[in-house]
Parts: C-alpha cells; structure tokens; sequence
C-alpha cells in the first residue's frame, strides 16, 4: 500500500500526539517504581547522613522507597558525572555540593559534566557551616593573633585539605586572597586523613566542616579561629564569623542539595521539591540534619540554581587569581 505525504503527516502527528499524552501520564503517576538517589562520596560522611535522614521520610510522602547508593571517588566527581547522564525522568536523583559543582570543576578543566548546565538543580536540603581550626600548639588564640602570627612569617605555615579542588582546598584559597596570607597546602585522600594529621600537630592548620572538626573543637584536640555561617554557631560562640572580622566574601557555607538530570521534566521538579520541603519540616527529620551542625535550607528550584552558579563563580576566579593546578 502506498502512503501519501499526508497520510505519513497524519500518522506522525498522531505517533506524537500519542506520545506527549503518555509522557504527560507518566508525569501524572510519578513515581510509580522506586527512586535511586546518587551519593557522590563515600557512607558515613556529612552528605551521606543528609540523603539517609530525608530518604525514608520522602519514600513515605512519594509512596515510593528512596535508595540511597553510594558512589566515591574523584571528589565526587565520579557519581556527579555518572548522575550526569542518567535519564531525566525523575528516577535518578543525586545529592549536590559544593566539591561536586562548585570547586572540582573550577579546577578541572577536563571534569565530564558542566554544573551549569547539565543538571536540573531541585531544592538545597541544607547547608553546613566550615571552620578554620588550628592544633592547641599554634601561637595564635584567636583571629587577630592567627592573622598576625601568618602574615608574619609568609611561607612558614601549611594547611590540610581533603585533596586539590575540594572545598576545604578553594575556600582556605579563598581566605588567603581577601586576607593577604601565604599558607602552603597538603592535599589529603579526603576530609579524614587530613584532619587526623590536623589533630596529631603533623600538619597545623585546616579547614574543614564543622561538623567533622566539632568533636575535636569541644574537647581541646583542636582551636577554632573562625568559621563560616551566616550567625556565630552555638557550640562555638566565641569564634566569630567571616563577615565579623571583615571578609565577608569568605563566609561560604557548603550546601547539600538534589539534582536529576538536565531536561527534568518541570512538573516533575516542583512535585519533588514540595515533597522535600514538606519532609525537612518533620521535626526528627531537622534534628537529625541538625546534629550534623547543618541548618535546614529547602529553597526553590531557580534559588538553588542561583546558589550553584554564585559558587562555581567565586572559586573559578580563585582559581584564575591563584593560578591553580591539579596536583
């Protein structure tokens, strides 16, 4: 049987008309099978407790369990680039931060995913505050005397990071630009190894999140000099802010968000977003997130979009002003 141009016209219409309407169902009934949420680094540190304290809350609200996997290495850029490509259709979720779409590709000119644009940013879950702690033997008690004590003696002082492009590595870049410091850095194989040297004296300065550096601070194995948070933080209220000591600029806080992929449907995206919203406001749910040392955040979808571009900004221009490398 021979076709005509307008039998075939009528036929694709109809084949896509067909399909919108089935996307559009699909969109409808989401989710109708479980949803794998991707944690870029390993179990146990600040951004896995996050995902495991809203995951079973939000199966419970989605009527669907949230599986949490994790997947390490490369600084999270392992599990952000293969979140990166995972099909958009909201069953592939992964936590953001700061390393995965700020730091590691200002540094990494040859990281596999643009953070920019290969993402659809969902709701930043919560933020942590990060703290520059010293060893009790540093000659400095306090930020004029640490400021004092460095600027004086350029070169002569190093700092541990959790490895080159993190967090802990551009924010203390960061901190040396506005202040005018010459720090020396020890990449680590991740936040741990690093602050074990810190609190060993191998290595005497870091800095780090606050709420891996806490229980150190609160028994005497580590000094805080001065942390970043919007407002000076209850377990330390003697350790003034960045914005306090005039570098403002400095005061970043490291965000734990969720993304799917670029192209996520929008309907997809704001049903997910409430749900989240909904679930940070159960009062075991903010306690547990809050023990870490982190504040709950839950904003929109174009805030959070916002948030990662302002970041990816900032330590791209350390990068440039620093002349940073791989190392």
């Amino acid at each position: 049987m021979r076709l005509t141009r307008r039998t075939c016209l009528a036929v694709a219409a109809t084949v896509a008309l067909a399909f919108s309407a089935g996307t559009a169902i699909a969109q409808a009934n989401y989710p109708n099978k479980p949803i794998r949420l991707l944690v870029p680094f390993a179990a146990g540190g600040t951004t896995d407790i996050i995902a495991r304290a809203i995951s079973e809350p939000l199966g419970k609200e989605l009527g669907q369990s949230i599986v949490v996997e994790n997947k390490g290495g490369g600084g999270g850029v392992i599990g952000a680039g293969e979140a990166a490509r995972a099909a958009p259709d909201g069953y592939n979720l992964s936590v953001a931060t700061v390393s995965t779409t700020a730091s590691n590709p200002a540094i990494n000119p040859n990281i596999s995913y643009n953070p920019l644009t290969d993402f659809t940013p969902v709701i930043n879950m919560a933020a942590t505050p990060n703290v520059v702690v010293v060893h009790p033997s540093f000659p400095a008690k306090n930020y004029e005397e640490f400021i004092k004590e460095v600027s004086s003696n350029p070169g002569k002082y190093s700092y541990a990071s959790s490895g080159t492009g993190g967090i802990g590595h551009l924010q203390t870049e960061l901190f040396k630009t506005l202040a005018n410091l010459d720090m020396q850095h020890i990449p680590y194989r991740g936040a741990g190894p690093g602050l074990n040297d810190a609190v060993a004296g191998q290595v005497p300065i870091m800095f780090d999140n606050l709420p891996s550096a806490l229980p150190f601070i609160t028994s005497g194995r580590l000094r805080a000099i001065v942390v970043a948070a919007n407002e000076r933080v209850a377990a330390i209220p003697d350790v003034p802010t960045f914005k306090e000591v005039g570098l403002e600029p400095a005061n970043r806080m490291a965000y734990y968000g969720i993304l799917g992929p670029k192209d996520m449907p929008p309907e997809i995206v704001d049903k997910l977003n409430a749900a989240v919203k909904k679930v940070l406001q159960e009062p075991a749910v903010r306690k547990r997130i809050e023990d870490t040392g982190s504040i709950v955040v839950a904003n929109t979808p174009a805030e959070f979009a916002a948030e990662i571009k302002a970041e990816f900004d900032v330590y791209s221009d350390v990068v440039k002003k620093q002349n940073l490398k791989l190392e």
